[in-house]
């Protein structure tokens, strides 16, 4: 172990390992090898990263997807988002994942194929939730009643279906992924302003219908 991790906490540990994880994974799987490849690149004594990987797949597909949130939030700062629309702000952050997940298509696949898994549908769900929290709060989102929780679950789901189109997805630069989200988007707006229209057109589109529509997509 080098001299400046010898004194880093389990926690801190797994922050710094986990944007390097996905690399080893997607030869090695998630599994102790991985970590080990890991450790290895950033002087971490073994036996240290072992033992804070010690919750096995989940956990370090957990660190992981930790990494993409945090690198999603230095990707778009507030100041990047202040200007844009709420429905663009959404999609900015998708697709920032998406850059941040490019490299690492495989791993990424290895690591949906587990959390399938029945036995990781529990905590699966949590990391899809978790995801979507992040982007709803780096939009600004402030909704405090059942909006705070239909907004996240439907778009934890749009968010799945398009890693489900990407993982695939041999396009330049995933352009079919990112065509396919403008689409579902896309869809659901025009469903709202038909809405509008049909009860008279004196109705501001509402940003919880849109988000609320989105598991209807038109593709």
């Amino acid at each position: 172990m080098s001299e400046t991790t010898q004194d880093m906490t389990l926690d801190e540990i797994k922050v710094l390992l986990a944007p390097v994880l996905a690399r080893h994974a997607a030869f090695d799987g998630w599994r102790p090898q991985a970590v080990a490849m890991a450790a290895a690149e950033k002087g971490v004594d073994p036996d240290v990263a072992r033992l804070a990987f010690g919750d096995g797949a989940m956990g370090m597909i957990d660190a992981w997807f930790a990494s993409i949130d945090r690198g999603m939030l230095d990707a778009l700062p507030p100041e990047a988002l202040a200007a844009m629309s709420i429905r663009r702000r959404i999609t900015a952050l998708i697709e920032a994942r998406l850059d941040l997940l490019a490299p690492d298509r495989e791993a990424l696949r290895r690591a949906i194929a587990i959390m399938a898994l029945p036995t990781n549908a529990p905590r699966a769900a949590k990391l899809g939730w978790r995801a979507a929290d992040a982007m709803w709060r780096a939009a600004s989102d402030v909704a405090t009643d059942l909006n705070h929780y239909s907004k996240r679950m439907t778009l934890a789901g749009v968010y799945a279906s398009t890693l489900l189109v990407f993982i695939d997805d041999e396009s330049e630069g995933q352009a079919d992924t990112r065509a396919f989200l403008a689409r579902r988007i896309e869809g659901v707006m025009r469903f709202e302003k038909a809405k509008a229209k049909w009860r008279g057109g004196g109705e501001r589109l509402s940003l919880s219908r849109f988000i609320g529509r989105l598991r209807y997509p038109s593709v």
